[in-house]
């Protein structure tokens, strides 16, 4: 599963991120299926139905 932001990315990379992601190959593995995608500073709010 792709980043869907920056925030979302950097948090992936401290211990309580990598920790809940299942370690540093998931982590691995969500950076490559982001790969070079230019990314928002913060994910867009979910839409109110």
């Amino acid at each position: 599963m792709p980043f869907k932001s920056q925030a979302q990315r950097k948090w992936a990379y401290t211990k309580e991120g990598t920790k809940a992601l299942g370690g540093k190959q998931a982590v691995k593995e969500w950076e490559q299926a982001t790969g070079s995608k230019k990314l928002p500073k913060y994910a867009p709010k979910p839409k109110k139905k």
